[in-house]
């Protein structure tokens, strides 16, 4: 799906429909240092900006004058959420460390591309060789993103670290948003409609070698281990269908570690889909397939359209068996762009960019979807509206 790389704010949707669970916290920044020299009125100056809306900010300083703690400032006194874009994966994860020492009370995430190893897919019609794609994902950092995106919905306190790769499409914040799982101590829920909504969202089952992303069953009680959590899972315990404690344990000792009172579980998946929009994606993708095959018929290329015939309906044959749909479901009108990490962002946020060529231009792609956003880049930080 194309891009929206246009400089005019677009507009969206208003997707958090449910009350946050962790929000109301403040930015709390944590350092023995306070602001020298230039640094007072720059922050000063910076924040009315901010405020005041304006689109685009600079902030130059030579290497280490202090630009990040001062950046970090910026944060603090305008209380808005904030994403950090880095050039490489080597500069976000400076840039993670030191916010996440700057604010380690807070929800400091980290959002860069997951793929360790990335072979695309190809097609050679005069020899008939197809190679498939291949691709390792980091799970760690797969890890790292679902807790992002779920920062991003459930708190206030929230600054994103990420890569240019966060300008690339994801799934649809409002399904991500929308296909989440609450869960209250006291209230009555059929076990079996809470497993098939897990199943959903794409948890597996696994009673024996339980792992992120999977659930189990233990006799009345239910566990979870959430797509955001490192080292730590979620036990539903029932009497019968009331749901009498939410228990936070250790998946390896089984040591708790916490209670809640409520829950809530986001996706296994950021391309998770329901199924309804699902059977109206195969509908439209069998009728495109039978215009593009009759094209390819009439032009006489018989093997591109056996070809194309074959892995289409292996691929439908997959999304109506496992809901893996990352493509069929996003398609939007091409005058839209596709919803990315900024995208899900609040209105009011701030967007910072370490200034480099690769993130000039991932700023004009990136900031487009955020109305009311103030966004910043170092040795010259930005900010942009």
């Amino acid at each position: 799906m194309p891009h929206n790389n246009a400089n005019a704010l677009t507009e969206r949707p208003d997707v958090l429909t449910k009350p946050k669970l962790e929000g109301g916290r403040r930015f709390v920044m944590s350092t023995p240092f306070q602001p020298a020299g230039d640094q007072p009125t720059a922050i000063k100056e910076l924040t009315a900006g901010v405020r005041a809306g304006e689109r685009d900010q600079v902030l130059l300083g030579a290497t280490g004058t202090g630009k990040t703690f001062t950046m970090a400032k910026i944060i603090e006194e305008t209380q808005r959420p904030a994403i950090i874009l880095a050039p490489n994966k080597t500069l976000a994860a400076q840039l993670y460390g030191e916010f996440k020492g700057f604010f380690p009370d807070n929800a400091v995430e980290y959002f860069v591309s997951y793929y360790d190893y990335y072979q695309p897919e190809a097609y050679v019609a005069r020899t008939d060789t197809y190679i498939e794609k291949e691709s390792q994902i980091n799970e760690q950092i797969d890890r790292m993103r679902h807790s992002a995106t779920r920062a991003l919905l459930e708190r206030d306190d929230v600054i994103i670290v990420a890569s240019v790769s966060c300008i690339y499409g994801i799934g649809s914040v409002e399904t991500y948003s929308a296909m989440t799982v609450d869960l209250v101590v006291g209230q009555l829920y059929d076990q079996r409609k809470v497993m098939a909504d897990l199943v959903a969202q794409q948890y597996r089952r696994l009673d024996t070698a339980f792992q992120r992303g999977a659930f189990r069953v233990r006799g009345d009680s239910l566990e979870v281990w959430p797509a955001h959590l490192e080292d730590r899972a979620w036990r539903f315990s029932f009497f019968g269908e009331e749901l009498e404690a939410i228990t936070e344990f250790d998946p390896l000792t089984g040591a708790k570690t916490d209670s809640f009172d409520k829950i809530r579980i986001y996706a296994n998946s950021h391309y998770v889909t329901p199924r309804p929009t699902l059977q109206q994606a195969i509908k439209g993708i069998k009728e495109e397939l039978f215009h593009r095959l009759k094209q390819l018929q009439e032009e006489g290329k018989l093997l591109e359209a056996q070809r194309l015939e074959q892995r289409t309906n292996f691929d439908l044959e997959m999304l109506e068996a496992t809901g893996a749909a990352r493509r069929a479901s996003r398609r939007r009108r091409s005058s839209n762009s596709s919803p990315t990490t900024p995208s899900s962002s609040p209105t009011k946020a701030t967007s910072a960019c370490r200034k480099s060529a690769a993130c000039t231009g991932a700023t004009s792609a990136a900031s487009s979807p955020l109305p009311n956003t103030a966004s910043a880049c170092p040795a010259a930080w930005t900010t942009a509206r």
